[in-house]
């Protein structure tokens, strides 16, 4: 049975807080019946600062995710690790882990924007040793024991409900983040198929003697959404999955390396480019990919247009997928 994630991120260009409220509620709508049809995970983002209102609190968003849905796991990736003060995100992540019984999942990475740390006075200069501080916390703060934090003693209670602690991934797509993961043998994420990455890793496993695995996106992750027409939805809606498009490639430098990235300046680009794919049922069920990533609300689209292309991979993909 493929992974199947619903990918939230609650971004509405031009948004009143009336509509914006309206599509957190329908968010949570949208988590509720995955739960209930089988889709795999929720996965949300953190973003600040961005004028389309792109979340910027992504475990507030996963505490009401968790609140609503039973079965799937709650990913976020990523989060900007550095602006976290670590103590507090141990706490926060130890609550929310329990409230949801072991079913939320943290990729932890040290982000590419500068604006987004000097909105939070961090130095970007630092944000590796940043990182590093804040993943040893989290690790010796999950063990209810007392621990020097900045010269000082502390204790973070309650423990988290899963044992040894949250499930933890570091994101990234430098050698710097898989030496990182594997010091702390800590499972790896990098940011997009890169398998030379992934095997750097691993060898770095063997030098600190640690244990870890790496999950990694496929060759080919396009972000779905289901349409009965796809012509007719590239145009009405093109506009705002080419929004999404342009506003990640203004943050992506030469040297970062995503899943997601694209270099289309055109709607028509944008569909030849396969990036965001707008699909029919069958043609879905003809991918044969071993994971799906549906973006139902992508770049502010129509709630009720969201909800019909998740109702239509539940309803008529999902069953064909052996689900």
């Amino acid at each position: 049975m493929p992974v199947s994630v619903l990918r939230l991120n609650l971004v509405e260009p031009g948004a009143t807080p009336a509509s914006l409220a309206a599509r957190h509620r329908a968010a949570l709508e949208l988590a509720a019946y995955a739960d209930e049809h089988g889709i795999t995970t929720v996965q949300t983002e953190e973003h600040h600062g961005v004028a389309d209102n792109w979340l910027p609190s992504p475990f507030v968003f996963a505490g009401a995710l968790l609140g609503v849905t039973r079965r799937l796991s709650v990913t976020v990736s990523a989060a900007i690790g550095p602006l976290h003060d670590p103590l507090r995100l141990a706490e926060d992540i130890a609550v929310l882990d329990l409230l949801g019984g072991g079913r939320l999942v943290t990729v932890v990475g040290i982000g590419y924007r500068p604006e987004e740390y000097a909105m939070f006075g961090v130095d970007f200069a630092r944000r590796g040793r940043l990182q590093d501080e804040l993943l040893e916390t989290l690790l010796r703060a999950w063990t209810g024991e007392p621990f020097t934090y900045r010269g000082r003693t502390v204790r973070v209670t309650p423990r988290p409900f899963t044992d040894p602690h949250p499930l933890l991934l570091v994101g990234g797509s430098s050698k710097a983040a898989a030496r990182r993961a594997a010091r702390l043998g800590l499972p790896f994420f990098p940011s997009a198929h890169l398998p030379e990455l992934a095997a750097y890793y691993e060898e770095r496993l063997v030098e600190y003697g640690t244990e870890g695995w790496t999950m990694m996106p496929a060759a080919e992750t396009p972000l779905l959404h289901l349409s009965t027409d796809p012509d007719r939805t590239w145009a009405e809606h093109g506009e705002r999955f080419l929004h999404e498009a342009r506003t990640y490639a203004a943050w992506q430098s030469a040297g970062i390396r995503s899943a997601v990235r694209s270099t289309a300046t055109t709607v028509e680009a944008l569909r030849a480019e396969g990036v965001y794919r707008v699909l029919t049922p069958d043609a879905c069920v003809a991918l044969g990919h071993d994971t799906y990533v549906l973006h139902p609300l992508v770049g502010g689209m129509p709630l009720e247009e969201g909800r019909r292309s998740l109702r239509l991979f539940a309803q008529e993909v999902l069953p064909a997928l052996g689900g």
